[in-house]
């Protein structure tokens, strides 16, 4: 969990090197900085070969 300003692409790539060291699947990256909270949810699915 961080806080940011906002998400870049670089969140992105954090999240999928997590999830395949941690050999997960589902991750999800959630902005709270925005009106609404399902505005801010990004689910990310790692598709690696383990």
């Amino acid at each position: 969990m961080k806080a940011v300003e906002m998400l870049a692409p670089i969140h992105q790539a954090q999240l999928l090197t997590y999830l395949g060291l941690a050999a997960l699947t589902l991750g999800m990256l959630i902005n709270f900085n925005v009106l609404h909270l399902r505005e801010g949810i990004r689910r990310m699915v790692n598709n690696f070969n383990g």
